[in-house]
């Protein structure tokens, strides 16, 4: 078949190229960090999108006309989405009622979301040229589409492209400036400067591109800077925080004298010193879906292995009587050893089908509930007040919530810390686990705070404010790592989406100006 065939083929060039395009791109991601691949599948998608609208009354003739462009940016989505999400489907595998989804859940969520891609394809493609301001365009579209996947239906903001450049940090220190969506749209910008060697030769492409580079350049010597300069001690505030990490087998379905055993093992990696104050920092499901009430028969055990010096956060699931209605929470806790309760923040932002389930009354007729224990869904918490303890002022994130970096926002300004537990066995050995972890080397940047991870069959550690991981267990490592954590007082965070905004307005403005130029 030749070049020119190939490219008249409608099926090629509509659905099977773009798909493939989407679904290398998941190579660009933890744990493989193939970061070049973004340049081509990015690039090449842009130069389809342009060929296609060129050829649109002749190759591509077939009414609707603009259905092409949908067709292009939803077989992208969805290779993007099914080689990005497909681990999620592991949830599914531990809980009866719900392995018949496992199928369904490997297509069903790609199909859904490739949507936002498929949108943002229909509008931009028909106004594409090969120029530098409908490069602009195309840019801010997909920025858009990425901004509205991490708001909409409670958003889920997982591998933006921005992710993709993850293994190096120089270039996320600017992350404390921009924030994660504009940061976004300069990624993609940097990923689609391939497509201007296609273009034609003009000033306008190569001082584009000398502008790129140069932005690309100071923004790597802007990161060395930030991330040397604080070598030097910055902070004569500490705490002694240890990570706890037991790498269990997922069960929720054990009996309370198999869950006693679990916890005295628990603190067995704990080892705690009766003299040294600290805080230990254990997984989120530790307590294998028990609600806290139903513990309280372990006071004795803390206090025999726990001194006044010590305090231990943990996930667990709590429950109250609301206006005779039993109202249930995933919380994390923090406890003494007397195991009375001195902290409890109740989870904001719930997984759907995993901690809630969507229609609810609907689909509990046909015997469906959400994985976790329990039958009915978890009510989502309305307060994020930070859990003060001596100097240190902890902002709680528990499991996926350290993906959305509007809690980091809108977080207390005086946050010096970040606690985040999480339990990613649901998700096997697939790369869900070590792509949860990146999202936390972004927050501890955009919020510049030491950031601390536990997590059961993830990766579990301590990250700095510039995202160096100081200490780390591995998913299936058992043990302890501890750290004298500096609190760092500043005000140089990240609190809103502002400088996004402001420069969609400047690329939207450049396209409208040059394009009544020409």
């Amino acid at each position: 078949m030749t070049f020119e065939k190939v490219l008249n083929n409608r099926f090629l060039v509509l659905i099977l190229f773009p798909f493939l395009l989407g679904a290398v791109s998941v190579l660009s991601f933890q744990p493989f960090n193939f970061l070049f691949i973004n340049f081509f599948s990015l690039s090449l998608l842009f130069l389809i999108l342009t060929y296609v609208r060129k050829k649109i009354k002749k190759t591509y003739r077939k009414k609707p006309y603009l259905l092409n462009f949908f067709i292009i940016g939803y077989a992208f989505g969805f290779g993007f989405f099914l080689l990005n999400l497909f681990w999620i489907s592991y949830s599914l595998t531990y809980v009866d009622e719900f392995k018949f989804l496992i199928p369904f859940s490997i297509i069903l969520i790609p199909l859904m979301l490739a949507i936002f891609f498929g949108v943002g394809t229909l509008i931009v493609g028909p106004i594409l040229k090969n120029d530098v301001q409908s490069l602009l365009i195309f840019c801010s579209t997909f920025a858009v589409i990425d901004y509205l996947r991490g708001k909409i239906f409670t958003g889920f903001p997982w591998n933006l492209w921005a992710y993709s450049w993850s293994s190096i940090l120089e270039k996320l220190q600017i992350l404390n400036f921009l924030g994660l969506y504009a940061f976004n749209l300069f990624a993609i910008t940097i990923f689609c400067t391939l497509a201007l060697f296609f273009f034609k030769k003009n000033k306008l492409n190569y001082l584009f591109i000398i502008f790129l580079l140069l932005s690309s350049f100071s923004n790597y010597i802007y990161g060395s800077y930030e991330m040397n300069k604080d070598l030097q001690k910055f902070s004569d505030k500490e705490i002694l925080i240890k990570i706890v990490s037991p790498s269990n087998v997922l069960n929720y379905d054990i009996e309370i004298d198999e869950l006693t055993n679990q916890i005295k093992e628990m603190i067995k990696f704990s080892d705690p010193k009766e003299n040294k104050k600290t805080i230990f920092i254990w997984p989120e499901g530790v307590f294998s879906g028990y609600n806290f009430s139903d513990l309280k028969h372990l006071k004795k055990t803390f206090r025999e292995n726990f001194s006044k010096n010590h305090i231990i956060v943990f996930g667990a699931n709590t429950y109250k009587k609301e206006l005779n209605k039993d109202i249930y929470y995933n919380s994390l806790i923090a406890v003494n050893n007397e195991f009375e309760v001195i902290y409890k923040y109740n989870k904001r932002k719930l997984v759907p089908f995993g901690e809630f389930l969507p229609f609810e009354n609907i689909l509990n007729k046909i015997g469906l509930k959400k994985i976790t224990r329990g039958y009915g869904s978890f009510t989502k918490g309305n307060v994020q007040k930070n859990f003060s303890i001596e100097n240190a002022k902890i902002l709680p994130l528990i499991c996926y919530e350290i993906i959305f970096p509007e809690l980091i926002q809108n977080s207390n300004k005086n946050t010096n810390l970040i606690i985040n537990i999480s339990e990613d066995a649901w998700f096997g050995d697939s790369i869900g686990p070590k792509q949860h972890f990146t999202k936390a080397i972004f927050r501890a940047i955009e919020n510049n705070t030491y950031l601390v991870r536990s997590t059961n069959k993830g990766i579990s550690g301590f990250v700095d404010n510039k995202g160096r991981v100081i200490k780390s267990l591995n998913p299936n490592e058992t043990g302890n790592i501890e750290l004298k954590v500096p609190l760092i007082e500043n005000n140089k965070k990240n609190k809103n989406d502002l400088i996004f905004f402001i420069l969609l307005f400047t690329y939207t403005i450049i396209f409208f100006t040059k394009k009544n130029k020409l």
